[in-house]
């Protein structure tokens, strides 16, 4: 079991998986952009959010979609500031911050937020000292380039043996700066500069990244490769996307990002059950 250390004597138990509810408040992001533009829209949608069982919010003020142009800080902080704020006052759920800035990562971290959400794994400049300095928890994701350029032409030799490597230096990298493990989460990133092919072999394969020793989290909600299985527009991808939270619980996934929350919650509880009755049969058999 994982406890994920929180600034303010706080922390996130997993002993069970848990659902981290998406909350864009940009105008450009892949599935949602524009819906949350306004604070009083974005906050009463992660309070929906909160009642449907979700353990986080994250909130990104930046898109990442495939193509997305960069947004100036003080932009990004204009757009997810008073959003965390407003969370912070009004619920007692963890808010995570999506984004790769140093800046932002201190301002949401002084307006409340307790877990940065980090595409770029802390390599930007700065950003690893923002971090240093927050106390908060961090998510370190693997993507190959960057978000203007990620789905032109990615390739692998092995596409689990090189996130597993990169995670285990961006670790590597944190616990020399100061970061505790028990602050620190892993996510293969799927879709971000990845082939159908690549994105499915590391949900075939998560179970290696245990060797990393930390909780896992995974987001595969409404993404494009669950468009090229099924043949379905981004918002026809629910049935999709908790099949594929599922799989990702049965191999190991205990945080699990989505858009869907109240149904996630659910596919999951289900995975998380049979994992538990594969593990307890595994450990009679042995």
């Amino acid at each position: 079991m994982f406890n994920l250390e929180l600034p303010g004597n706080r922390r996130l138990t997993l002993s069970e998986p848990v659902v981290m509810g998406v909350l864009n408040v940009t105008p450009d992001s892949f599935s949602d952009g524009g819906r949350h533009i306004d604070v009083s829209g974005a906050v009463a949608a992660a309070l929906r959010m909160v009642a449907d069982g979700a353990a986080i919010i994250d909130v990104g003020g930046e898109s990442t979609r495939p193509g997305a142009e960069p947004v100036p800080a003080d932009e990004e902080c204009r757009r997810v500031l008073p959003v965390i704020e407003a969370l912070r006052r009004q619920t007692d759920c963890h808010v995570s911050i999506d984004t790769m800035k140093p800046e932002v990562m201190q301002a949401a971290c002084r307006a409340g937020a307790n877990i940065i959400n980090d595409v770029n794994a802390l390599r930007a400049e700065g950003a690893m000292q923002a971090a240093v300095q927050s106390g908060a928890a961090v998510c370190l994701m693997h993507m190959q380039g960057e978000p203007r350029t990620m789905q032109l032409a990615p390739r692998y030799d092995d596409v689990v043996d090189e996130v597993l490597e990169f995670l285990g230096e961006r670790v590597d990298a944190c616990l020399a700066a100061g970061i505790p493990r028990s602050r620190l989460l892993i996510d293969p990133g799927f879709g971000f500069g990845k082939r159908l092919d690549d994105n499915l072999a590391l949900l075939a394969h998560l179970p290696r990244l245990a060797a990393l020793q930390l909780p896992l989290l995974v987001g595969m909600s409404r993404k494009g490769m669950l468009g090229q299985m099924t043949g379905r527009g981004v918002d026809e991808r629910l049935a999709a996307g908790v099949a594929a939270a599922s799989i990702a619980v049965l191999n190991g996934a205990l945080i699990i990002r989505s858009h869907d929350v109240a149904a996630t919650v659910d596919a999951i509880k289900v995975a998380a059950s049979v994992r538990a009755v594969t593990r307890a049969s595994s450990s009679v058999t042995s």
